[in-house]
């Protein structure tokens, strides 16, 4: 009992779900790692080469995005827009924001290096909003992207910065499942003038329900434990569903056919030690077979989202080296589409 309401689940570290079906998302891990969940305030000066703004597209919803511009390179003409990626954060569906210094100490060294303007999406969270509500936000800000694209809802830093002939979907662990998602509904529909040029899925959280090899095999990380799947699976997925829904498994037997999918080229991201990497190389196999444009990444040694925590990444010249080749792997897909 905490404050008078009973807990009916906890994901340590986390959050805790009460039985009035309130969360408490505060963070009680280790004391040293707190501050990678620590929100970070916009700020439209340049810092370290890259500007950020927040803006609310719906206030009544909660629908906002964090927007990153890098600083001009002096070999890029001041005329030249940028490519767009459109992120979708990871969490299970469960935690974690775009404004978290995990994501703004990522997500600034990629906009400087690959020189790009990023649009974060603040996704709204399960268990309050099971799927496949952070999918339906996803493809909401897709749709926001064509508005502003279309001098329906200016937005000055996209206006003077992008460029929406090259916009590009990426998302990390369970955004990575919704790049899938935003990818195969644009493809059914006229984006003009948005083009999506591509999608980049980073670890994306690609399950079973028959659980895999590397699932059962590999070593647990902090910031990924098979505790942590099943409970943050149990809690967004709709009440009932197993890991065979489509939006978990888009390779699976429940999902339409990827034959069947308008898909832009795709890059998957992979890491060696991750739990997940089966059912990831797997989607990778059912794309190639469905004769989808589809390349891997491997980053060799590395767990689930190793290139968040930024105490291992300053501390392991591994894990730094694999950081760089992330980002470098990134800015050559976009650089090639």
């Amino acid at each position: 009992m905490v404050s008078g309401k009973k807990i009916v689940e906890v994901v340590p570290g986390w959050l805790r779900v009460f039985e009035d079906g309130t969360v408490d998302r505060t963070w009680t891990g280790p004391t040293e790692a707190e501050f990678m969940t620590k929100p970070v305030p916009p700020h439209e000066d340049f810092i370290d080469g890259v500007a950020v703004r927040d803006v609310a597209i719906d206030p009544n919803q909660g629908f906002a995005v964090r927007i990153y511009i890098p600083e001009r390179n002096r070999d890029i003409q001041d005329q030249e827009k940028l490519p767009i990626i459109l992120h979708f954060h990871g969490g299970g569906f469960c935690i974690s924001r775009p404004d978290w210094f995990m994501y703004y100490n990522f997500y600034t060294k990629l906009v400087r290096s690959a020189q790009v303007v990023c649009v974060s999406v603040f996704l709204r969270l399960a268990p309050e909003y099971r799927l496949p509500t952070a999918c339906k936000d996803g493809f909401a800000a897709f749709l926001w992207l064509m508005s502003v694209a279309l001098g329906e809802c200016p937005e000055p830093w996209l206006d003077n910065f992008a460029d929406f002939g090259r916009v590009f979907l990426i998302g990390d662990s369970t955004g990575g499942n919704i790049v899938h998602h935003v990818a195969a509904r644009a493809g059914a529909m006229n984006t003009e003038p948005v083009k999506l040029a591509g999608g980049i899925a980073i670890h994306p959280g690609f399950q079973r329900a028959e659980p895999s090899k590397s699932f059962l095999e590999l070593p647990e990380t902090p910031l990924l434990t098979r505790d942590m799947i099943s409970k943050f699976m149990a809690l967004a997925l709709p009440k009932g569903c197993t890991m065979d829904h489509p939006i978990i498994c888009p390779m699976g037997p429940d999902a339409p056919s990827l034959a069947g999918l308008k898909l832009p080229p795709m890059m998957v991201v992979v890491a060696e030690k991750d739990l997940l990497r089966d059912t990831e190389l797997e989607y990778c196999e059912a794309m190639k077979e469905a004769g989808k444009e589809v390349e891997v990444l491997i980053n060799e040694g590395m767990g689930h989202s190793f290139y968040f925590d930024k105490i291992a990444v300053d501390n392991d010249p591994e894990t730094a080296d694999q950081t760089t080749k992330l980002i470098e792997g990134i800015k050559s897909f976009i650089d090639r589409h």
